[in-house]
């Protein structure tokens, strides 16, 4: 469950997205022990502690895969320092991470999607962003769109608008 309020992220249909994003990214989906809905979950499912910063700890995730994602949208360290500079974020909290996410669906021009409820084509829009959607193309497991659409839902997101 995100934590900005609907309004401050432009509609319930944003914060169903995030959550469901979340869900996807694996961060917040029941099988992490954590009780804050990802916000301190690593790659591969360690935790942290320390949410004043982006830990930046590499993890290896195979021979082949490293990664500095974290946070419950596994932002990776360098993207979460241009997005933190550009938002005046204060830290790695919640709330920072939730503004954080919206940009990064803004940057990827699926914001007016998602609040329209256009949900596959925001998903499509977002896939290069997040390794777990469908379409990412990253090597890693991919959510199907029925799935995720599912828990948008569950969410109180809505599906409608045209595409």
């Amino acid at each position: 469950m995100a934590t900005i309020t609907a309004q401050e992220a432009g509609g319930q249909n944003v914060v169903a997205f995030l959550d469901m994003l979340a869900w996807s990214e694996g961060t917040d989906n029941g099988r992490q022990p954590t009780k804050s809905h990802g916000y301190d979950v690593l790659v591969g499912g360690g935790l942290f502690s320390d949410l004043s910063k982006h830990p930046a700890k590499l993890v290896r995730l195979s021979a082949k895969l490293s990664s500095t994602a974290a946070g419950r949208y596994q932002f990776l360290s360098r993207t979460w320092g241009v997005l933190q500079k550009q938002l005046n974020l204060p830290d790695f909290g919640p709330l920072s991470q939730d503004k954080g996410c919206i940009e990064l669906i803004r940057g990827r021009k699926a914001l007016a999607a998602v609040k329209a409820g256009q949900f596959d084509k925001a998903v499509a829009l977002c896939s290069k962003e997040w390794a777990s959607l469908p379409g990412a193309g990253y090597g890693q497991h991919e959510q199907s769109l029925e799935k995720l659409r599912a828990v948008y839902q569950k969410a109180g997101g809505k599906v409608g608008g045209a595409a």
